[in-house]
C-alpha cells in the first residue's frame, strides 16, 4: 500500500467549512444544538419575567392567574392560565424528554447495557445529595417538603451554559452529561407523580391505566398515525388531571414508548423505487405513497424529535419560565431570602451537592467495577459536569410551585435563580484550572481512559483493506463512500488535507455504492478495484473523486489508458465483474455496522457524528489521538 506521503497529498484550496457538512446531521447533535441555542432564549424570557415581575407585579400575577377553560358540553378542563402551562405545555416538553431517552437507550451510548449503571448512579447520586443537604438545612420546619426542588436539572440550561462557559471540555462530555440529565428528569417525574400529587382519586387512575393498555396494542397492532397517538395521550392526561396525579408524566411515557432505529439501506432503498414511480407518473396516489415510503425510513422517533424539540426548546421551556421565574425583588426581601434556610438549601444543593453527587457516585461506581466501568471523560471533565448541572430551573421551578406559595414560594425561586447563575461560574473555573495544568496531565485529566464503544463491526484487515498513510499510525479513519456520491467528492480534498497536516493517520477507503440513486456507482467501484489489481488502487480512486461527471463505461476505460494501465486486462476484469465479491463484502460491513449513507466516516472504530468539513474531522481525529496516546504501553495507567 502506498503512503500519504508519498502520493495523494497535495495542497488544494480548502474552504473553512463545506456547504454541505451543515446538512451532516444526527439526531443527537440536532438535539445539543437546539438545547445550546435556547438556552439564550430561555435566558431572555426569565430575565424578562424578573423585569416584568418587579415593574409591574399586579399585573404579572393578574395575567397568569387568567382561568382558561375548554368545554365540550357537559365535559371540560378549566385551569389558570399558569396551570396550563405548568400541566399542559409542560407535558411536552417531558414528552422529548423521553423520546430522547429511549434514543439514548436504542441507538446511543446506552445500547451498550453495561454502560446503563454508571448515569444511573451519576444521576441518582447527584440528586440524592443535594436533597440530603436541603434537608438538613430545612429539619424540622414546615420547608421541609419542598425537598424535592433541590434535585432536578435543567437540560436545556445546562448544555446552552456547558457550551457556553466550557468550551475547552471535551466534546463528549455533553452526551455524558446527556445521559445522566436523562435518568435525572426520570427521577424527577417519578418523585412528583409520588410525593407531590394530592388527593389521588381511583377511578380516574384506572382508566389511565385502560388507556395505557390501548396504547401498547395499538402499538403492537403496528399503527403508525400520529393523531392516534396523540387523542388516546390526551384522554390519558385528562384522565390523570382527575386522578390528583401530575399529569406531565404521561408525556415521559408516551416519548419512552416511540422507538429509535438507525434508516436502515433496506428502507432507504425502497423509498427510492417509490419516489421513482412517482417521478415516472405524478399522481396523487403515488405522490402519497412516495412521502409514506420517505416517512416510514426514518424512524418514529428521530420524526417526533424533530417535530416537536424546537417548540419546547424556543416556546413551551422559555413560556414555562416567563410564568414562574418572576419574583419582586426588594431590600426587604432580599435579606429575608439570604439567610432563609429554603433559599440557602436549594442553593447549596445545587452548587456543592449536585457536583459532589455526580462525582461521587462515579466514582464509587468506578471503585467498585474495578474499573470495567468509567466515565466516558476524565474526572476534570467530570467535576465541570458536577458543576454545570447544578443549573435546576424548568423541573425545579415546577416543583417549587407545586411543594410551596406565599414567601417560601418566592425565597425557593430565588435559590433556584441564583444556583443557575453560580453553576456556570463554578464550571468556567474548572475548566480554566484544567487549562493549567501540564499537557499530559491535562489530556488525561479532560479525556479518562475509558474503552469507547466500537461501532465498525469488521475491523480495520491490513492484508486486505485499502491503506493510506503510516501503518502504525495512532488514528485510523475509515470511509464508506460511492465514486458518485457528491458528498464523497467534496469529502476527498478534505481528507487528502488531513493526511498531509496531521501525518500520523491511516486512511482506508471501503466501498458503499448507493445503486438505486447512483447508476454508475457500482461499475465505478469495479473500475478502482481493477485498477488495484494493477497497483493503481489510490491512483483511480482520486482520478474518479475528481472526475465523478465521467464514470460510464467508455469513460473508465479513457481513465485507465490515461494511468498507463494494461487496458485489455483492465476490461477484462470490468467484464468479469472480478471484484464484486469485494465490493459486496464491503456492503455488508456497512449494513451490519449501521450505515446507510454516504461518506460515513468511523475514526478508531467510533462512528464520527459530526461534520465532515476540515475543523470537524480534525477536532475528532486529535482527540481520537490523544485517547490513543493515553492507552499506549508507554503512557502510565492510573
Amino acid at each position: 500500500m502506498t503512503s500519504a506521503r508519498q502520493e495523494g497529498t497535495e495542497d488544494a484550496p480548502q474552504p473553512a467549512r463545506t456547504v454541505w457538512a451543515q446538512t451532516a446531521t444526527t439526531p443527537l447533535r440536532d438535539f445539543l444544538r437546539t438545547e445550546t441555542g435556547s438556552a439564550v432564549v430561555l435566558l431572555a424570557a426569565t430575565l424578562a419575567a424578573l423585569a416584568w415581575a418587579n415593574v409591574a407585579p399586579s399585573a404579572y400575577e393578574r395575567f397568569w392567574r387568567i382561568p382558561l377553560s375548554i368545554t365540550a358540553g357537559d365535559f371540560g378542563v378549566s385551569q389558570e392560565l399558569r396551570q396550563w402551562v405548568n400541566t399542559g405545555l409542560m407535558t411536552f416538553f417531558f414528552f422529548v424528554v423521553g423520546l430522547e431517552a429511549r434514543r439514548e437507550f436504542d441507538m446511543g451510548e446506552l445500547r451498550d447495557r453495561r454502560r446503563l449503571v454508571l448515569p444511573l448512579a451519576a444521576g441518582a447520586g447527584g440528586m440524592i445529595v443535594p436533597v440530603a443537604i436541603y434537608l438538613a438545612l430545612n429539619a424540622g420546619t414546615p420547608a421541609v417538603h419542598g425537598w424535592g426542588a433541590a434535585m432536578s436539572t435543567d437540560t436545556a440550561f445546562a448544555l446552552g451554559m456547558l457550551a457556553l462557559f466550557g468550551s475547552r471540555l471535551p466534546a463528549r462530555l455533553r452526551t455524558y452529561l446527556l445521559t445522566i440529565t436523562v435518568v435525572d428528569d426520570l427521577l424527577a417525574l417519578a418523585v412528583i407523580a409520588i410525593f407531590y400529587s394530592e388527593h389521588v382519586t381511583l377511578m380516574p387512575l384506572l382508566a389511565v391505566a385502560a388507556v395505557c393498555a390501548v396504547i401498547l396494542a395499538v402499538r403492537a397492532a403496528g399503527v403508525r398515525h400520529g393523531f392516534v397517538y396523540a387523542l388516546l395521550g390526551a384522554a390519558a392526561w385528562v384522565a390523570l388531571l382527575r386522578s390528583g396525579v401530575e399529569p406531565v408524566i404521561i408525556g415521559l411515557a408516551m416519548g419512552l414508548l416511540t422507538y429509535a432505529s438507525p434508516a436502515s439501506r433496506g428502507d432507504l432503498e425502497r423509498a427510492t423505487d417509490l419516489f421513482r414511480l412517482f417521478r415516472e407518473q405524478p399522481t396523487p396516489e403515488l405522490a402519497r405513497s412516495a412521502q409514506g415510503g420517505l416517512t416510514s425510513a426514518i424512524s418514529p422517533n428521530e420524526r417526533l424529535q424533530q417535530l416537536y424539540h424546537p417548540w419546547t426548546s424556543y416556546v413551551v421551556v422559555p413560556a414555562f419560565a416567563l410564568a414562574n421565574a418572576g419574583i419582586t425583588l426588594s431590600g426587604d426581601f432580599l435579606a429575608r431570602a439570604l439567610v432563609s434556610p429554603v433559599t440557602l438549601g436549594i442553593l447549596l444543593a445545587y452548587t456543592v451537592g449536585k457536583p459532589l453527587g455526580i462525582i461521587t457516585s462515579s466514582w464509587l461506581v468506578t471503585l467498585l467495577g474495578r474499573g470495567r466501568v468509567r466515565p466516558p471523560v476524565g474526572w476534570a471533565a467530570v467535576t465541570a459536569g458536577g458543576a454545570i448541572a447544578g443549573i435546576g430551573f424548568t423541573v425545579s421551578l415546577l416543583i417549587a410551585t407545586l411543594a410551596f406559595d406565599g414567601p417560601q414560594l418566592q425565597e425557593a425561586k430565588f435559590g433556584i435563580l441564583a444556583a443557575a447563575v453560580c453553576a456556570p461560574v463554578v464550571t468556567w473555573a474548572v475548566s480554566r484550572a484544567t487549562a493549567m495544568l501540564p499537557v499530559r496531565l491535562r489530556v488525561r485529566a479532560l479525556l479518562g481512559s475509558a474503552e469507547t464503544i466500537v461501532d465498525l463491526a469488521a475491523p480495520v484487515d491490513p492484508g486486505r483493506d485499502h491503506l493510506r498513510g503510516p501503518a502504525d499510525a495512532p488514528v485510523t479513519v475509515v470511509e464508506y463512500g460511492d465514486f458518485e456520491c457528491p458528498y464523497c467528492g467534496q469529502a476527498e480534498p478534505v481528507v487528502r488535507r488531513i493526511l498531509a497536516d496531521l501525518g500520523d493517520v491511516r486512511y482506508v477507503w471501503r466501498h458503499l455504492p448507493l445503486t438505486d440513486v447512483h447508476p454508475f456507482a457500482q461499475l465505478a467501484a469495479q473500475a478502482v478495484e481493477a485498477a488495484a489489481a494493477q497497483g493503481a488502487f489510490w491512483q483511480m480512486h482520486d482520478r474518479l473523486l475528481a472526475h465523478q461527471d465521467r464514470l460510464r463505461p467508455a469513460d473508465l476505460v479513457a481513465h485507465a489508458r490515461d494511468l498507463g494501465l494494461d487496458v485489455e486486462r483492465f476490461r477484462a476484469d470490468l467484464h468479469d465483474h472480478a471484484a464484486a465479491s469485494r465490493i459486496a463484502a464491503d456492503v455488508d460491513s456497512a449494513d451490519v455496522s449501521g450505515v446507510s449513507g454516504t461518506p460515513t466516516f468511523f475514526i478508531n472504530g467510533r462512528r464520527h457524528h459530526g461534520a465532515f468539513d476540515l475543523d470537524g474531522l480534525s477536532s475528532a481525529i486529535r482527540s481520537a489521538r490523544a485517547r490513543a496516546t493515553l492507552d499506549s504501553p508507554d503512557s502510565p495507567r492510573r
